[in-house]
């Protein structure tokens, strides 16, 4: 039998042998080989993902993506977490998704595997994910960007779609998402050709929202996500629902679907208090019920 002295003796030599990538997310537990993890703002309110493969200039390899969802596991289930923000190094968000890793693979373990399929989990995260871009987002990087909920870029960052370079084609949602945000034209010209366009470029073309220099980009974002944040976090959820249903539904179902959540929000305890605080021209106090 161990005594407590010599447990406790134990864990401290654990704890300093993990790889931790964690730090103020409370969870010790979590270790990770190809992310940083941390929270940020006043109110430590908002979860920050950083890829960080810098040899690799963030490639997408199956293992980063895995705790890519870990990470956004633990902050959906976070009371504390409000908003998300994901970004890279300045040289490169990501640069693509990990070829060394993909070039061997046949199509029967692609198609029976479901290959990338575990990506999408993004996607279903009801938290707002902004996307802080800084350098290269290509391919895979790119597709990564685009299933974030919001993108900001820095001066320098550039967006692309190159895997007709490598004899392939997007498979990670870059056709679909790609043409929705810029049109099919633009979107069609990227794929066919692998051709980048700017971080000035992708703003006029409505695939990012925002465009800062690259020293500020992460703190820009993080005060997005801090602002984000401050609201009801449940009619946040609501309110991304109702706008994602937009790229899904016709305009007689996308609109049937925001009048339902609409109604929905009467229903919560903070649109009472936001309403009442509006008429009584004080700041609401939410509490995500």
């Amino acid at each position: 039998l161990f005594r407590s002295t010599d447990m406790a003796a134990l864990y401290r030599g654990l704890s300093r042998a993990l790889p931790v990538a964690v730090r103020g997310c409370g969870v010790r537990a979590l270790s990770y080989q190809h992310i940083i993890v941390d929270k940020k703002g006043g109110q430590q309110n908002v979860g920050l993902i950083q890829l960080n493969r810098p040899k690799a200039l963030n490639a997408l390899c199956n293992e980063l993506m895995l705790e890519v969802n870990q990470a956004l596991d633990s902050f959906e289930s976070d009371p504390q977490i409000g908003a998300i923000v994901i970004t890279g190094s300045e040289k490169a968000f990501a640069a693509g998704a990990d070829i060394k890793e993909m070039q061997h693979r046949t199509f029967q373990e692609c198609y029976s595997g479901n290959f990338l399929a575990h990506w999408n989990r993004i996607c279903s995260v009801k938290k707002p994910v902004i996307a802080a871009v800084n350098g290269f987002a290509l391919g895979g990087g790119c597709e990564l960007a685009m299933m974030c909920d919001i993108i900001y870029a820095g001066e320098k960052a550039q967006f692309g779609q190159p895997e007709i370079l490598l004899g392939t084609i997007p498979g990670a949602g870059g056709t679909q998402r790609l043409t929705r945000a810029v049109g099919k034209s633009l979107a069609m010209e990227m794929v066919l050709t692998g051709d980048r366009i700017s971080a000035q470029e992708a703003k006029q073309a409505g695939l990012v929202s925002k465009v800062y220099p690259v020293e500020k980009l992460v703190d820009e974002a993080v005060s997005c996500g801090e602002k984000i944040a401050g609201h009801s976090k449940l009619v946040v959820a609501m309110a991304k629902e109702a706008v994602n249903g937009a790229f899904e539904l016709t305009l007689a179902e996308g609109t049937r679907l925001e009048k339902r959540l609409f109604h929905a929000t009467f229903a919560t305890d903070d649109r009472k208090e936001g309403m009442t605080a509006f008429v009584e021209k004080r700041k609401a106090s939410f509490t995500d019920k």
